[in-house]
């Protein structure tokens, strides 16, 4: 496996930090990609994201996760969304237009805060193959009736969301009725017993290794079976 740090400018005053991991069956060849961004209170390093990364190029996926501006600064505080969407849509395109990697197919996600900038991403007019949700906050904690999920309907795209059954901020039910209205679209993976990083009670009697796996595997499952959806769909042409 092929590792690459890289700076990816922002603006004129900042560039953020990646990491590209590129399979060992990259040879040349298109190769489909996943670009990750973390949550609001970690980095590009937080653990299991940093498993999910490098896991997937692995299983032949072009993985990429970076940081968000505020995070490269040192800061605690999120940037407002649209500097963090500017700084997902740099990312986004300077791995599409890599012209050595020429990667194929690319889906975007992350951990809670990072996969709902890039559904909003997403939701304001970027093509992309898929959306991957690590935890999605679909509401604040204890208030499930304010909804942060109205821009999912502006997507097109395939949706996977992996969820823990004990996530504070995502009341299943709440989730399922809405994705009930997106039937062709999303696909909802739950972790049971798992909180919004996926942590189980101890009484779980999973380790927090085999729950990360679980989602690697879910992961590369879902990617796959998208691809081929597509590659029917355009043979149907």
């Amino acid at each position: 496996m092929h590792i690459e740090l890289r700076k990816i400018r922002i603006d004129e005053e900042l560039e953020i930090s990646s990491e590209w991991r590129l399979p060992e069956r990259f040879n040349g060849r298109a190769s489909p990609g996943l670009i990750l961004a973390h949550g609001a209170g970690s980095d590009m390093h937080q653990p299991m994201l940093s498993h999910v990364h490098q896991a997937l190029a692995g299983r032949g996926i072009f993985a990429v996760k970076f940081n968000f501006p505020y995070k490269e600064a040192g800061r605690k505080a999120p940037d407002p969304p649209p500097r963090l969407k500017q700084a997902f849509k740099a990312v986004l395109e300077r791995v599409a237009s890599d012209t050595l990697l020429r990667p194929g197919a690319l889906f975007l996600g992350g951990k809670s805060m990072g996969g709902r900038i890039a559904s909003e991403l997403v939701a304001s007019g970027e093509p992309i193959a898929g959306l991957v949700f690590l935890g999605y906050p679909l509401h604040p904690v204890g208030r499930p009736e304010r909804l942060r999920a109205a821009h999912l309907d502006k997507t097109s795209c395939p949706m996977l969301f992996i969820q823990g059954s004990r996530d504070p901020l995502c009341e299943l039910a709440k989730l399922e009725a809405f994705l009930a209205r997106l039937p062709d679209r999303a696909t909802l993976h739950v972790i049971e017993g798992g909180d919004h990083s996926f942590r189980l009670l101890k009484r779980g009697g999973r380790s927090e290794r085999e729950v990360w796996d679980e989602v690697v595997g879910v992961i590369a499952s879902w990617i796959e079976k998208s691809l081929s959806k597509q590659a029917c769909k355009e043979l149907d042409r």
